[in-house]
């Protein structure tokens, strides 16, 4: 477990866990974001509400607390809780790349199962799924029985997303999403065209929620986006996701490993 300064950039930083690139964050600027799928992450939370609107967040998996650390600047003043079980990466993450004060984030050293069951009900706006062990979703953050906890946390007008990783004809995401429909109205997928194709391993962003999801916003910044990307609506992911078996707290798996081991994240 190292954190490595940007060569080109010395206010930029990657934490790196047993080989795999986690997170990258800009102490300079929290709004500038290496990663694709955290750009995706980002556009969401963008969309929900009026710009500067203060809103209640959960992340379920905290690293170097990149997404938390843009809304604290997107979004001052708002709530935010980490669920992260390993405090050793806290403890290194907060000694190189400290958080800035009043940032009105607070880490709980739980895990994401046990994290959420302690919250109460309409407690979040936004619940953020993006805890890997390695490189792979644990598998008890994939069930139906999680989601339901989920459901229950997140207000009806709120969202939860979901950083997922798979590969064509994604069996792991389907079961993931078909355990999401189990408790939420509306679905919506968003990734790079050449994940969707098929042409390489990636990640797959999942956005759930009763209310609408904004889909065509979305899908105009995925546009003009600096790592476009697609927003597949509520009728495509049920044509094209259609999973028939979700994952149970009794038949669970992790999220497949990228090939060979690789680093996917960037």
């Amino acid at each position: 477990m190292e954190i490595v300064q940007d060569r080109d950039r010395p206010s930029g930083h990657t934490l790196r866990i047993d080989g795999t690139d986690q997170s990258h964050v800009d102490l300079d600027d929290p709004r500038r974001l290496e990663f694709d799928y955290m750009q995706r992450i980002a556009d969401v939370i963008d969309a929900l509400a009026e710009p500067g609107r203060p809103l209640r967040f959960v992340h379920i998996g905290g690293a170097a607390m990149t997404i938390p650390r843009y809304v604290s600047v997107s979004r001052p003043t708002s709530a935010q809780i980490v669920l992260e079980p390993d405090e050793r990466v806290t403890a290194l993450v907060r000694e190189q790349l400290p958080l800035p004060r009043n940032s009105g984030i607070k880490v709980r050293p739980v895990d994401g199962r046990t994290g959420i069951a302690a919250l109460r009900p309409d407690f979040a706006d936004v619940v953020i799924l993006d805890a890997y062990d390695g490189a792979q979703v644990p598998a008890e953050l994939a069930t139906t029985e999680f989601f339901a906890e989920v459901a229950r946390v997140v207000v009806d007008s709120g969202v939860v997303l979901l950083n997922l990783a798979d590969r064509a004809p994604f069996p792991y995401v389907r079961r993931v999403v078909r355990g999401v429909r189990d408790h939420f109205d509306q679905v919506m997928i968003s990734a790079e065209p050449a994940t969707l194709k098929g042409r390489r391993f990636g990640n797959v962003l999942v956005s759930a929620s009763q209310s609408p999801l904004p889909w065509e916003a979305l899908a105009r910044r995925a546009a003009s986006s600096p790592f476009p990307y697609r927003v597949l609506p509520y009728r495509d992911v049920i044509e094209k996701f259609a999973g028939k078996t979700s994952f149970s707290d009794a038949d669970s798996e992790r999220s497949p490993a990228p090939p060979g081991g690789a680093t996917f994240f960037s």
